[in-house]
């Protein structure tokens, strides 16, 4: 009865009108996101933080949830119409989808993404609702220990399932907790690695680091490599797909909706990593993997479906834990900081009307999605026909308008600037800056509890690892242990390879 009050009290809260408007603004944002190659919900989401002060909380996380689930539905429009996958995520979408476009089928192809999409999407509204009240129960239960390890555990997890060399990725953590450190200390008062600018005494502006080291750095990556070729459209016919189809994709939306739900709660796993797996075991268990690749609707369905569940199901430990499972999850809890509110189990029940009320929007985002992608279809293929050297400058325009709007400090200017510049490296280098960003939201939170742990036990670092006083935090360091050790190994490692390299955007 429990789940069904708080449900009733979500969709109460996300039928309002105001956060009914900023949903519809937020999916259709992130639609169009991810319908142009080039932007990302990460990107967007870093830009559009600036504009969330003004906004009350809930509209405000209603609408940035929506940009980032919007995304998965946008970049499969493309990636089966022109082959050109505006998200990441929706790469192997383009390897069927395209096939099916070439043979006539373009609508039924996307009609199997709009379906699956929209079932993963309700299935992984309900799983959130059904497990976050009991993970925040857990949750309430920890201590300083137990949150310095959970941090741990995110961070080495946010490594293993990190695109590229494992190295690279734990620089990128090690860079990002010192970026975090910068500011002044939390139990002294002491200012370090301020290097004596009162700017940075209250610590790095984060968002002119999300601004810069993924909208910025992306801008000047896509400059480099602008496609300039004239995209071949698929004509799209009849959008119904045959009862063939239907009986062919029923099982295949299934299985990606249970893989996309567990994988998208994983730090660093998500949309990514679910639509590839989802792909892989559908090609590997079906009776005829030969037809894959060549327009197989199943192909199609999977990854969609598990794409969108891993989007929605990576919410799980952001709104219980107040840990992020990916970038735009940081982002997310920057938002929330932004607005006062401490990211963690205590917001289910200080503001249940926020929990519950992003919760059930989502249910409501994606049946907007449903409603809105496929009549638009025309227009989001002409928006591709924009050159990229006309959107580039207007986006950068943008950015930098909502950096100084946060503090009004042209040091913030300089700051997205300097990050921009800093991410275009890292990227030249193969370094994702993912993982950067989870280290420098999760940073503050790994020194405040270790230091808290450390006082508790007086100096003991053995608080962390004591079976018998603290069996969870001596549990979740074991396993982070054992992630570092398995990543490493040459198998897991080549293997390991395999899976991202094929799950690079065609």
């Amino acid at each position: 009865m429990d789940l069904l009050a708080n449900l009733a009290l979500g969709l109460s809260t996300a039928f309002a009108p105001e956060n009914l408007l900023y949903c519809f603004i937020g999916v259709l944002l992130g639609t169009l996101v991810g319908v142009l190659p080039g932007l990302g919900p990460t990107a967007t989401t870093a830009m559009l933080l600036p504009i969330t002060f003004a906004l009350e909380p809930t509209p405000a996380l209603i609408m940035l949830a929506g940009i980032y689930y919007g995304a998965q539905y946008g970049g499969s429009t493309t990636a089966i119409l022109i082959n050109m996958p505006g998200e990441s995520s929706s790469a192997v979408t383009s390897v069927d989808g395209y096939q099916m476009a070439r043979q006539g089928r373009a609508g039924p192809a996307l009609a199997a993404a709009a379906i699956g999409s929209f079932f993963a999407g309700t299935v992984a509204t309900f799983l959130i609702a059904l497990f976050a009240p009991p993970l925040t129960t857990i949750a309430l239960e920890f201590g300083p220990p137990e949150y310095f390890s959970l941090v741990v555990l995110g961070l080495v997890s946010s490594v293993a399932l990190a695109h590229g060399s494992v190295l690279k990725a734990i620089a990128m953590i090690v860079l990002g907790l010192l970026l975090g450190v910068v500011g002044t200390d939390i139990y002294t008062g002491t200012p370090r690695f301020t290097l004596d600018q009162l700017e940075l005494a209250d610590g790095i502006n984060f968002v002119a680091v999300a601004a810069g080291v993924f909208g910025v750095a992306e801008i000047l990556r896509n400059m480099e490599t602008e496609h300039t070729r004239e995209p071949i459209i698929a004509k799209v016919a009849g959008l119904m797909p045959t009862r063939d189809d239907l009986r062919r994709m029923i099982a295949p939306v299934l299985r990606g909706t249970f893989i996309g739900s567990a994988l998208g709660i994983l730090p660093g796993g998500g949309a990514i990593l679910s639509s590839f797996a989802a792909y892989t075991i559908e090609k590997r268990i079906s009776k005829h993997p030969e037809k894959f690749g060549k327009g197989a609707i199943e192909g199609v369905a999977a990854p969609e479906s598990a794409n969108n569940a891993g989007a929605q199901t990576s919410f799980i430990p952001m709104l219980t834990l107040g840990i992020p499972a990916n970038p735009v999850m940081a982002l997310m809890i920057g938002a929330m900081i932004i607005q006062g509110i401490v990211p963690g189990p205590n917001v289910s029940r200080e503001q249940p009307e926020l929990f519950w009320g992003v919760i059930a929007s989502m249910w409501v985002g994606n049946l907007m999605l449903v409603i809105l992608n496929l009549p638009l279809i025309g227009i989001w293929v002409r928006l591709l026909r924009i050159p990229y050297r006309a959107l580039f400058p207007a986006i950068l325009a943008f950015a930098s308008i909502g950096v100084w709007s946060v503090n009004s400090n042209p040091f913030d200017l300089y700051a997205i600037a300097l990050f921009g510049a800093l991410g275009w490296v890292l990227l030249k280098l193969d370094c994702e800056p993912a993982p950067l960003l989870l280290g420098f939201v999760l940073g503050p939170l790994l020194e405040e509890h270790l230091r808290r742990a450390m006082i508790i036990s007086r100096g003991d670092p053995t608080i962390f690892v004591n079976f018998a006083e603290r069996p969870i935090s001596a549990i979740l360091l074991m396993l982070s242990a054992i992630a570092l050790v398995i990543v490493f190994l040459p198998a897991i490692a080549k293997k390991r390879e395999e899976v991202f390299e094929e799950s690079d955007p065609v």
